[in-house]
């Protein structure tokens, strides 16, 4: 669905599905179905994002289910949280949060489009416009003063980052997450399975301040490509939006994937939560995911859900020797034909939002101010090492003294130890002529 194209026809049900599609949890889901049944008005959510490092293809997944949000007549607000990012220890200094809040707004609304998603009903707000406000400080206020720090503490572990010495801004991160609720106006927050401790304080604790709850909507966390947690902060553990197409296939080539195994391994992740999903929003609406085998591994295959990928992946039929002597072909789905399929298939997602990029001066601007390079570092000269003066090939040392053969003293310290051409001289140096 393009830009600027209607809606598709869906009832109230139909829409808490689409919803609630493919999300991992949903806390108070009796909120959706009020909103949307009961009162027939569109579902406000907000969305939020700490700019700090830049965007890689991980945001995918929650664009696609925001895509979903916006079939469905919500109103989606995206937060791009920049007091959120200095907060949490320094991520961002406070000197770029601006520029990569800029940065942000123009790689989220490139990658939405790369996936055919209509942005009509779907506003930006900077947190730093509501968050310094007299009212939000005192509502902030309020809350420190009902959230105990253990319990501030513990709903920010997942998402605020743990060091030995914590300051004291990771407590607020969390509090103010929960105020944003409120102050963005919304019925129920978006985000990952890893701020479900974040929602839960909300839900305890906007209360005692008067405010309503609202309903929690969690996607599944997916792995990174390094079988980890997908960041931003680790290059190896994702694929920058512009990234080039020759980084993607090194880093694809170097993605962790055991053989047969579908737990933990990213790149099926990413096949299950961004590329089926993102094949499903273009404009036939087919799902499909296509891995081109040669023919004798079976031939080209398509694909149509994750389940059938998964059971390809860990099937172990090996070619084996008919009667007649022939092999029969590879059925299964190896490490490298999966990570094939996936480089070709991301590249092609991705070239739109590259596309844009070189085509917008702007962008251009913005991306050289949020993430300057690093100063180069200056090599520092090292002083020659003395070898000595008896090494070989060493030039003739000059002696500081040398006696001469008729009792006088050459050399560049010879007026400390010389007496004087002849005796009465010698005997005036020593001070023995003074009697």
């Amino acid at each position: 669905m393009s830009a600027g194209e209607s809606l598709p026809v869906m009832d109230p049900q139909e829409k808490v599905a689409s919803i609630t599609q493919n999300l991992q949890e949903v806390l108070r889901p009796d909120i959706l179905e009020d909103v949307i049944v009961k009162q027939n008005r569109p579902l406000k959510i907000y969305w939020g994002t700490a700019t700090t490092g830049r965007p890689h293809c991980g945001y995918f997944v929650p664009m696609l289910k925001i895509a979903h949000f916006l079939r469905a007549g919500c109103s989606v607000k995206i937060l791009l949280a920049d007091i959120h990012g200095f907060l949490d220890n320094l991520k961002a200094p406070i000197e770029l949060v601006n520029f990569r809040a800029e940065y942000y707004k123009h790689a989220i609304t490139a990658l939405l489009k790369a996936v055919n998603v209509s942005i009509d009903k779907l506003e930006f707000v900077l947190g730093s416009s509501y968050q310094l406000s007299p009212n939000y400080t005192m509502d902030l206020f309020r809350l420190s003063s009902v959230v105990t720090e253990h319990d501030a503490k513990k709903a920010g572990a997942e998402v605020v980052k743990q060091v030995v010495s914590p300051l004291l801004s990771g407590l607020l991160y969390p509090l103010m997450q929960a105020l944003d609720e409120e102050h963005l106006d919304v019925d129920a927050q978006f985000g990952g399975v890893d701020q479900r401790k974040i929602f839960t304080l909300a839900l305890e604790q906007l209360p005692k301040l008067g405010y309503r709850e609202r309903a929690h909507l969690m996607n599944p966390m997916v792995p990174g490509l390094a079988g980890g947690k997908m960041s931003a902060s680790d290059p190896d553990s994702k694929i920058d939006l512009l990234d080039t197409p020759e980084v993607v296939r090194k880093k694809l080539r170097k993605a962790y994937a055991v053989p047969k195994e579908v737990e933990g391994n990213g790149i099926i992740s990413f096949v299950e939560f961004v590329l089926l999903p993102a094949s499903a929003l273009e404009e036939d609406g087919q799902t499909r995911f296509v891995v081109d085998r040669r023919e004798e591994e079976g031939g080209p295959v398509t694909y149509d859900n994750i389940q059938a990928v998964k059971d390809d992946y860990r099937d172990d039929k090996r070619p084996r020797r008919t009667l007649s002597g022939s092999l029969t072909p590879k059925l299964q789905l190896t490490p490298q034909m999966l990570k094939a399929a996936v480089t070709s298939a991301l590249v092609t997602l991705m070239a739109p939002i590259q596309e844009e990029f070189q085509a917008s001066a702007e962008w251009q601007d913005i991306e050289k101010k949020a993430y300057p390079p690093p100063p180069t570092e200056q090599k520092k000269k090292k002083p020659p090492k003395d070898r000595g003066s008896r090494y070989p090939g060493a030039p003739a040392a000059k002696k500081a003294v040398e006696a001469q053969p008729d009792g006088s003293v050459q050399g560049d310290q010879k007026e400390q130890v010389s007496l004087g051409a002849d005796a009465d001289a010698a005997m005036k140096q020593l001070d023995l002529g003074r009697e």
